[in-house]
């Protein structure tokens, strides 16, 4: 995946997500489930102070996310910059999370009240997290980034074994040839 294509992913999941947000503001009250579909997709409008998960600093869990975001977006920019053109699903599921932590860090500037969320999925009172499309995309984002990373981690080890082992004398494993 490109810079560019990278960029355009990015701008549309903050698009997404602040267009949502805008809507569920605009034609949600605070607080009262609408039904989507049935119990189980409702649209509730609620502020997030705090992070995923309900996770919260008090008064100054605004501030405590606002700059951890930034430092997870500049590790993620450098991981971004420091992978091979090839590693295009990587650089998605980089872009994807990017895209999401962008779309609650605008929420963070924008309001003291914190993070517009309005997904709210469960049955009856066995609810999840309520939630929105930004945070949709750091979580799908960051399990195919785990997943990734963990596949492209043994793609790097098993090419540099190969290396060592052309570069061993008679091909033996270096380790091996290195004993002798």
């Amino acid at each position: 995946m490109s810079a560019r294509a990278a960029a355009g992913l990015v701008a549309g999941i903050v698009a997404l997500d602040q267009a949502t947000k805008y809507v569920a503001e605009r034609r949600l009250a605070l607080h009262v489930p609408r039904e989507v579909v049935g119990d189980v997709l409702r649209f509730t409008l609620t502020y997030n102070p705090g992070a995923a998960f309900g996770m919260h600093f008090g008064g100054a869990s605004r501030y405590v996310f606002t700059v951890l975001t930034f430092v997870i977006l500049a590790f993620l920019v450098r991981l971004y910059r420091s992978l091979p053109a090839g590693e295009g699903a990587l650089r998605l599921a980089i872009a994807t999370v990017i895209g999401g932590a962008l779309g609650n860090l605008i929420d963070r500037f924008r309001s003291p009240a914190g993070v517009v969320d309005f997904i709210d999925v469960g049955v009856g009172d066995a609810r999840f997290w309520t939630f929105n499309v930004a945070d949709s995309a750091v979580s799908v984002g960051a399990v195919l980034l785990v997943l990734l990373l963990w596949r492209y981690e043994g793609r790097v080890h098993a090419a540099q074994r190969a290396e060592q082992e052309a570069a061993a004398p008679g091909g033996a494993p270096a380790d091996e040839a290195a004993r002798a």
